[in-house]
């Protein structure tokens, strides 16, 4: 028997080193990252002018505010003389060129840009720029999925002139980790109502994957569950995001630091309510109705993280019978297509635009909930085992604790049942004995 545990928690061991999230892939999104692009556009001896892109090409990953820091580290002694559609957070020591009419947008070695915000001076725009560094996701909005910037650049004095793509890029959003550019084909844009092709001098590529390890030593979200003919309610896991209580908020209590105003386009820790598994996201999956065609349920989301609204949430859920959804009430909803599948068991919930897209945070309108209506499959129906609970539940792409499977809600003992029947008609023949 210790010899079968020792196998068994080895095993575990092995498959937790390898999981998906340590190494960025996810299953559900497998050719899901961000894509830095840049294009040279034009380039002579000490100036040359560049557009780089942030793409999110992620079904349901998304960047909310604070929004994206793109930083990286330049090969050369290179300077940014001028942007448009961005900004660098700081300038750096231009004294080097204290002769100069001008001085350089940016002399730092390692700069980091940020997005303009909302209603940037015009001149200073340019396409798919200005919204404060947020990217939506494919699934939800894939208007807004491409953040993009002009620089021009030139070299201190004394350097070589000449264009060298930088290293060392990161995004400033946690769990991602990026590689190094590659070249690829340079893009090509079209002109004269598409009537004539332009293209780059040269373009590369460097590729941003996501890890949820990366991104957070312990889970964000948990799953509780209930059903109609089940009396208790199924809890988060205890402990589901850690254990520690020192920095929770009781429930009606507002601590002064709360009361502090802070800038919204700065990450803040979340400061979650006490709870048994100190969680800032608590999702409920409630089996409602089951009809003769058609079964119901109930969706929440609740934000427990007292510091932090969550803009643009999303809710994926992976359930067999998501293959056929009649109708969601008060969320949009879009399948995954399968990957190696022929069954769609994979969905995107969102908000609507202005209702209910922004989840506010705890000691508010911290709550979402949806209801699905879902044909019935005979063949597969079925409310036994556990069948009628979602297989994974991921809120903004981390994925959420969920019950033991011995502890989901079960159908009644049917011995009990037939028994319970049983003792009731005995008690209906006794009466009707007495009125004889």
């Amino acid at each position: 028997m210790n010899a079968m545990l020792k196998l068994l928690l080895a095993v575990t061991f092995i498959l937790f080193t390898i999981s998906p999230s340590t190494h960025g892939y996810d299953p559900l999104d497998p050719y899901g990252k961000m894509i830095i692009k840049w294009d040279l556009l034009h380039s002579s001896p000490g100036q040359h002018t560049v557009l780089v892109k942030l793409e999110n090409v992620q079904e349901y990953r998304h960047v909310e505010k604070p929004g994206w820091k793109l930083s990286w580290h330049w090969v050369n002694k290179t300077v940014i003389w001028d942007m448009r559609g961005a900004e660098t957070t700081e300038q750096g020591n231009c004294s080097a060129f204290a002769s100069s009419e001008t001085l350089p947008h940016c002399c730092l070695r390692r700069p980091t840009i940020v997005d303009l915000l909302p209603g940037a001076p015009f001149n200073m725009q340019v396409s798919n720029c200005c919204r404060g560094g947020v990217l939506t996701s494919m699934s939800q909005d894939q208007t807004n999925h491409v953040s993009a910037f002009h620089m021009t650049l030139g070299s201190f004095p004394g350097y070589p002139g000449e264009f060298t793509m930088p290293h060392d890029f990161d995004i400033g959003v946690p769990g991602y980790t990026c590689g190094n550019a590659t070249s690829v084909a340079p893009t090509k844009y079209s002109t004269d109502k598409g009537r004539r092709k332009t293209q780059a001098l040269a373009t590369w590529e460097a590729e941003c994957l996501y890890s949820q390890l990366k991104s957070s030593q312990s889970p964000k979200c948990c799953v509780s569950l209930s059903a109609f003919y089940y009396e208790n309610i199924v809890p988060c896991p205890t402990c589901s995001c850690g254990c520690s209580s020192s920095h929770c908020v009781k429930s009606g209590v507002v601590p002064s630091f709360l009361k502090q105003k802070h800038d919204p386009h700065e990450e803040v820790s979340p400061v979650v309510q006490c709870t048994k598994h100190m969680c800032p996201i608590h999702i409920h999956w409630h089996v409602k109705v089951n009809y003769k065609e058609y079964w119901r349920v109930k969706i929440s989301a609740t934000n427990l993280n007292t510091r932090r609204n969550y803009s643009d949430w999303n809710l994926v859920v992976q359930h067999p019978n998501l293959n056929n959804v009649s109708r969601v009430f008060s969320f949009n909803y879009k399948a995954i297509p399968p990957l190696h599948s022929s069954i769609n068991d994979t969905g995107v919930f969102w908000g609507f635009k202005f209702y209910n897209d922004v989840l506010i945070q705890a000691g508010e309108i911290g709550n979402v909930q949806t209801e699905l209506l879902l044909r019935k499959d005979m063949g597969d129906f079925s409310l036994r085992e556990g069948w009628g609970f979602p297989r994974r539940i991921l809120f903004n792409g981390d994925e959420c604790v969920m019950p033991s499977p011995i502890d989901y809600p079960r159908l009644p003992n049917s011995a009990s049942y037939s028994s319970r029947l049983s003792s009731f008609g005995t008690f209906v023949l006794c009466f009707l004995l007495l009125l004889v």
